[in-house]
């Protein structure tokens, strides 16, 4: 189902990295900041959206200092004003290559949307084989907004010329987080 997902994925457009653990999937992370070029200029930052996978492992003062640019504090201003924003999905699916999470805390849209490029981690445990399998887990009592994408944005309204970015991010870059080993450990 792994390679089924990465295959979909990258089908639209998506960029596929692992990483064996969350630690690993920071470092990930940082060395697509920097192919990036992300630094501290209007334009050129980052925002970070934490959630549960790196829960404990980022330090935002030494990880700024590491890449100057890099801010933790999720506001509008912050998005608007950054190049590569970085959230956390909790589910994918295989047959689209599509990620998914629950995005009622607004500061996971701003990341995700008002971004040039995308960054998404997501637990490759967390893996479902399509929607109907997403569906029967989501209450919608709990999950008010949920989000699913499917590679960068992209839209043929206009003439139907695709164009890439429009409605969104151009590049969306999935890293696939292997928590099966850490499970083990």
């Amino acid at each position: 189902m792994l390679e089924l997902f990465e295959a979909r994925a990258e089908a639209v457009s998506a960029e596929v990295l692992h990483a064996p653990c969350a630690a690993a999937a920071v470092e990930v992370v940082l060395a697509v900041l920097e192919r990036e070029r992300v630094e501290d200029a209007p334009g050129a930052r980052a925002v970070w959206c934490e959630g549960p996978i790196c829960l404990g492992l980022l330090d935002p003062g030494s990880l700024a200092r590491r890449v100057p640019g890099l801010s933790f504090d999720v506001t509008r201003a912050h998005a608007v004003e950054s190049r590569v924003g970085v959230s956390e999905f909790e589910w994918a699916l295989a047959t689209t290559g599509t990620i998914a999470q629950d995005a009622s805390d607004p500061r996971l849209r701003l990341v995700s949307t008002l971004t040039e490029t995308h960054v998404a981690l997501v637990r490759a445990s967390a893996l479902l084989p399509d929607l109907e399998c997403l569906l029967a887990r989501i209450d919608p009592r709990r999950v008010r907004y949920l989000a699913c994408v499917t590679g960068p944005s992209r839209t043929a309204d206009i003439e139907r010329v695709l164009t890439i970015g429009v409605h969104g991010p151009r590049k969306l870059v999935i890293v696939l987080v292997d928590d099966a080993a850490e499970a083990r450990a």
